[in-house]
Order: structure tokens, then sequence, then C-alpha cells
């Protein structure tokens, strides 16, 4: 291991002239060539000799031919193995200088030997008194100190790791490669001139001997040095990937499963797994490559294929689940989870090639992926045995992917969306009973997680943005998202894509989506798609207040404007999936839309022209029967968990936060004009909501609600004061503002309630 004194001292040079000495050496080889065929090979072939004897001969001349070739190729071979070592040596000696230099400029020293001190001779007489005297100040030289001596180390340890692969390189490069060549350890007739490949073939043999529990410690270590020196290098990890194949990728990363979730040494295979997931990631940027291709086609036969895996075949004691045996998809979509930076196009072709292996119209198999027992929750949920909910997932992290796969088109030639949503069997649980000592083979049912994928897609490609991220300002959307938008509304609600809108207006649909969404194994689309409602703050409200293209009946596709597309969904659609979305214990996913909607009203007044009472009096309405309808289906929630928060809630601010005090991800950006007219206090708010608890199911909605009265008075109080209007124009805007509400109470009733 060259240490910092040697790297800095060492005279590169000497590798590129030894280079040339081995061209010399291969070009010295063929002169042999030449020589031997004509005055020693070339007698068993002639005339003059002939019979058994000739045969023999020839056979063994025929070896010595084949030797001198393969001298040439090997002595060439090593030559490009320097050449490339040299180039490797010069990159990483000057990064470690240019790291030296950097710490010289900062105020260091660095010795002949790499070590790092403060230069106090740079310092005046009263900067070294100062620091004499300053414990902060000597703390802060030492920080300074550490940080450049770890950049130094860091960068020797480069060096070092370069070193051993050169190493690896030259030990294999002697190596025949032709055990059948007629020669023991002759020369290497198919040698590479790639450092890199030989370190990918050594790591491909470390992996096997993993797989077979063969491997030593000191092999381990040098597993973790090659993907170390060999991270971003995307050929090295196609050459590793190709060495192993699909099949042998699987293999590997099941037993890293099962090796970092039981026995010693979890963390070291749990980094290995995550060292693999980054080498898939890389290996497969570039989707036109052979290598791709190749491995892709592996994986179509490998990813259905079954393979062991402890946490499957453990899972079930003594019955049918014992000794299940997990699909190769499955075990490759844990390790994808593992990693991140995926290709797009290879996330959408894994999605479809696992598509094709469960899809009975593509001749797949609905029920592949079925396992007895549950794979959720802390100890086996990280095991994707739904490997496209699994794809999905990973495809939420990169938005402009989601879209892409899951948009119908403007044509709408792409099912996927619909197929997800529609048609998919999402029951991948085997079950069974014993009928006295008989057991006996249940309905399927599903994991706890079902669908968590699914829902974190559909928010991401609706929206442009990652699930769970920061808000993005309130706008329009892409004609792609919107599309991805508008027709998961109507699948979930109506089952159809185009909504209530059938080719037949005698059968109109019926809309469901509080239902559907209100069953346990849609539970993981709420929180996403409540986000993703949030985002979609201005069409919602322009659908619910009648100002939308579509109007408050909706059409069967959307507003298509490029980036300034909007959904057009019915009304009752979007009050439905409100409402289905906030089928949870902490109604935060409803607190999200209402709050966003909100924010989204507060701008559009803040910023509209009022030239006459009139136009205050269209606004006020608007706004009522928005905020009539957000609070009605509010009051369908069980909104008595906040009840024990709303008194600690009092001084909270109003937007982006809820009950619980903390913030709601996900909530859209609003200026501080709306901020302001918003902010008069969550516990209010919540309080006009929460007196519309009981009126829906009751069917009181004579009964007056005066916490949203008084909110809507103060609202447009506070908004004639922001606007320095007069009183006139204030009281006329939220009288309206009152009209409106009742008659948006209304109109959940009917969404929520009556079924048409």
């Amino acid at each position: 291991m060259p240490t910092y004194h040697e790297i800095m001292t060492t005279d590169l040079g000497t590798l590129t002239k030894a280079a040339t000495s081995w061209d010399g050496m291969a070009k010295k080889f063929h002169g042999q060539e030449v020589a031997y065929k004509r005055d020693v090979h070339g007698i068993s072939t002639g005339p003059g000799w002939q019979g058994l004897s000739a045969d023999a001969a020839n056979r063994r001349f025929d070896i010595t031919l084949r030797e001198f070739q393969s001298a040439q190729a090997e002595a060439k071979a090593i030559a490009s193995l320097l050449r490339d070592a040299h180039g490797q040596y010069v990159d990483l000696k000057g990064k470690l200088t240019a790291a030296r230099d950097e710490a010289v400029k900062a105020g260091m020293k660095v010795s002949d030997q790499g070590v790092v001190t403060y230069d106090y001779e740079k310092l005046t007489e009263g900067e070294r008194g100062a620091l004499h005297h300053d414990p902060d100040y000597q703390q802060s030289v030492q920080k300074a100190v550490g940080s450049w001596q770890d950049r130094i180390d860091n960068a020797v340890k480069v060096v070092n790791d370069a070193d051993k692969g050169v190493e690896i390189a030259f030990e294999r490069v002697v190596l025949d490669s032709d055990v059948t060549d007629g020669t023991m350890n002759g020369f290497n007739g198919k040698p590479s001139g790639d450092i890199e490949k030989y370190e990918a073939d050594e790591l491909a043999d470390i992996a096997t001997r993993i797989n077979s529990g063969d491997a030593t410690p000191q092999e381990i270590k040098e597993a973790q040095r090659a993907f170390r020196d060999n991270g971003r290098n995307k050929e090295f990890n196609q050459m590793f990937l190709d060495s192993l194949g699909a099949s042998g990728t699987i293999k590997f990363t099941n037993k890293l499963s099962d090796l970092s979730h039981g026995g010693k040494g979890k963390g070291t295979y749990a980094a290995l797994q995550d060292d693999l997931a980054a080498s898939l990631s890389l290996a497969t940027k570039d989707t036109d490559s052979s290598f791709y291709k190749k491995f892709r086609a592996d994986l179509q036969k490998a990813g259905a294929q079954k393979y062991d895996l402890d946490v499957t075949g453990d899972k079930i004691a003594l019955s049918t689940g014992h000794g299940q045996q997990a699909r190769g998809y499955q075990s490759l979509v844990t390790l994808m989870e593992q990693g991140d930076g995926y290709s797009g196009q290879f996330l959408k072709d894994m999605a479809t090639d696992i598509r094709s292996a469960e899809d009975k119209k593509q001749g797949g198999n609905p029920e592949i992926w079925d396992l007895r027992g549950d794979f959720s929750g802390k100890d086996d949920g990280w095991f994707a045995n739904d490997p496209l909910d699994g794809v999905l997932g990973i495809m939420s992290k990169d938005p402009a992917t989601s879209t892409s796969y899951l948009d119908p088109g403007p044509d709408g030639k792409s099912d996927n969306l619909e197929y997800l949503l529609k048609e998919r069997d999402w029951d991948h649980v085997d079950t069974s009973h014993w009928a006295g000592k008989a057991e006996v083979t249940g309905r399927d049912t599903f994991d706890r997680d079902v669908r968590t994928g699914l829902g974190l897609a559909l928010s991401a490609g609706a929206t442009g943005l990652v699930p769970g991220g920061e808000g993005d300002e309130l706008g329009r959307h892409t004609a792609a998202q919107t599309r991805v938008m508008h027709d998961a509304i109507n699948l979930i609600d109506y089952g159809d894509a185009d909504g209530k809108h059938g080719e037949d207006p005698k059968h109109m649909r019926v809309g469901r989506a509080d239902e559907v969404l209100a069953q346990d194994d849609y539970a993981a689309l709420r929180g996403p798609l409540s986000q993703a409602l949030a985002d979609y703050s201005p069409d919602a409200v322009d659908i619910i207040d009648g100002d939308a293209p579509g109007g408050r009946a909706g059409k069967a596709d959307i507003h298509g404007n490029g980036d300034d597309s909007q959904i057009q969904n019915s009304r009752g659609s979007l009050l439905r999936m409100m409402r289905g979305v906030s089928e949870a214990d902490d109604a935060t996913n409803f607190e999200r839309i209402y709050q966003a909607q909100q924010g989204y009203m507060s701008e559009e007044l803040m910023g509209k022209e009022m030239p006459n009472v009139t136009a205050a009096e269209n606004e006020g309405r608007k706004y009522g029967e928005v905020v009539g309808a957000l609070n009605a289906v509010g009051g369908d929630v069980k909104m008595d968990v906040h009840d024990a928060k709303t008194g600690d809630a009092a001084n909270t601010r109003f937007y982006g936060y809820h009950v619980g005090g903390g913030l709601i991800t996900g909530i859209p950006v609003i200026g501080d004009g709306a901020q302001r007219l918003v902010d008069i206090g969550l516990n209010q708010w919540l309080a006009g909501v929460q007196a519309e608890e009981g009126a829906l199911s009751k069917e009181e909605l004579s009964r007056g609600n005066e916490a949203a009265q008084d909110n809507l008075d103060a609202y447009f109080e506070k908004w004639r004061q922001e606007r320095h209007m007069d009183s006139t124009t204030g009281d006329a805007a939220a009288r309206e503002a009152q009209q409106g509400y009742v008659g948006g109470r209304q109109i959940a009733f009917e969404a929520l309630r009556s079924r048409t």
C-alpha cells in the first residue's frame, strides 16, 4: 500500500517506459512466431513427412505456435495495463496534490509524510495571542486541521484502492485462460488490457463464493474495496453484472438479504447490498447499450423464476407456506429499493416487464407474486413481494418518469393507469384455514402496505413533485400531468376514465370514490392523493364554484392548454375524492386540502380587481360556496379526533399547520398577502368545520353554523382592510359568502349522499 510520501515522490513515467518495453517484447515474440512457423511448424505440414508421427508432431507444433501467439497477446495486454495504471495514478496523484495545495492555501502545513498541522508562522503576534487565550479559536483550528487531514487521508486511500485493482489485474493477466489448449499454466491467449475487467471478474467470483458461504473475511473486504474503487465507473459495473448475469445477480442479492437480516455482520452485508444496488443503477443508465439489452432479456426470464430466500421460506412454519421461494423480480425490486438514481427508461421497462409476467391479457399469471404470510411493517416490509408496486414507489422519486408511465396520452393508447386502478389483481397473499386435520386453501387477500407505491407514483405523476416534499407555488399543470390526475379521479370514482360521460347517456355511471377510498386496501392512496388534490386547488376551486372550462358537470377529457391545462372532472367526483382521502385517523389529509384551497382563494381575492360592489359580491358568493362544500366534507369526517388538541392550536397559524402542532407536508406555497388573510387562527377555522359534524349524516342542512359564519365575517373584514375597501363593499361580499356557504353545504350533501 503506497504511502503519501511514496505517491508524491514516485516517478510515474517508468510505467509508460515499461509499457513500451512490453510492446517491444510482443514484437520479438511475433518474430519468433514467424521463424517457428516457417522453420519448424511447416515441416509437419509439408509433403516430406507423412503418417502418424507427422500427425502427432503437427499437434504438438500447433500448441507451440499458439503459445507464441498467446505470448504476444499477453505482452500487449500487459503494456495496455501499464498505460491504464499510469493514467489512473496520474489522475489520482493530481487530486492528492490539489488537496495538499488547497490545505496550504487555507493556512495548513503538510509534511512529506502527509501529516497536516496548522501553520502558526503565518500568524501575526496579535493573532497568536488571540489563539493562545481563546478556547473557541483553538477548537476551530483543531477542527480545520482534522478536516484537512481527513481529506488528505481519503485521497491516499483512493490511490491505495486503485493500486489494489492494478495488482489484481497483473495477477490475473498472466493466468492461462484456456485449460484445454494443451499447456498447463501457459501464456494467456485471451487477455484484457483493462484493469477494471479483471476487478469485475474478481468481484463476480467473490459474489459466487458469498452465495455458497465460502467467502473469507479478506474477500469480503476486497468486495467492499472493488465497489468503493469503481463506484462511478459504468463500464466496470456493466462488466461485473454481465459476469454474474441476471440470475446470478438475483442469487447474490438474495444471499445478501439473508445475511443482512440475520446472523453476524448484518451491517457489512447490508452495505454490500447498497453497493450492489448502486452498481445496478449505474450499469443500467445507458438503455441503448448492448449490455442493457442482454441483461434485460435475461431478466425477463430470470424475473419469473423462483429462488431461495429466507424471508419467504421461513415465513410459515409447518404449513403449505413453509419453504416457499421468491420470484426473481421480487428480489430484484427489493434490491432496487436500497438504491436510487435509476434511469427512467429502466424503471418503465421494469414496470412493463413485470406487468407482462402478471397480466393475463398478455399471457401472464395474475397470481405469480402470491405468497403466504404478511410482508409489510417493520420486520418484513423491506421485501418487495409486490414488485410492480415496488417499482412504482421507486418511480415516484422521479416525477417525470411517473408522469410518462401513467399518462394515457392524448390518444389514450397507454392503458397503464387503467390497468393499475381498474383491472389489476392486488391480492397477493395466499390464505388457508384448517378444517379438522386438513388445510383448506382460502381466498387471496392483501398486505397492509398494498398500493403504497401506486399512491406515491400517482401523486408524483399528477403533480410533477416528489410526494412528501415541499409544496410548490399554486398553478396549473402540464397536459400529461393533468391527464394522469383527471383519469385517476374518474377511474377511482366512476370506474371509467371518461367519468360519468359514457357512450350511452341513459346509463349514467355512479360515483363512489368516497366508498372506494374508505376501504382498507386503498388506505395507502389517501395521503398521496390528498397532496395531489391540494396541488390542484386552482382546478378544484374553479370546478366547485362553476368557473371551470368544463363547468360543474365536467367533461370526459381534460382542458388541454400546454402547461396551463386543467382537469375537468365533475364537481361531485372531486368532493367524493376529498371525502375519500380524508378517511384517516388524524384527518391531516383533509386539513391539507382545506388549507390549500383556502390559500388559493385568498391569493385570488388579494390579486383580483374589484371595480364595484357587484364584483365583490360575486367573489364572496364563490368563496362561500367552496368553503361551505369543504366544511361539509370535513363535517362528514370524524373531526372529533381534533377535540383534545384544538385548545393547544389557539395560537397556531392557520396555513401549513395541523392541530397536532406539526407542519403539513406538501402544502402549496402562497404569498404574504394571502397568508395574512387566512391567518385568523387554526382552531377558529376548524371550529367551523367541526360545527358541521353530523349535519350530513342527520340531514340537518337547515341547521345554522355560527362558527363558520363568524369566520366568514372575520375573513372578509380582514380582506376589506388589506385591500383598503369601504365597509359597504366588504359587508356585501360577506353577505354573499354567507348565502354561498348554504349552497355549498347542499352541494356536498348531494355529492356524498345521493347516487345518480
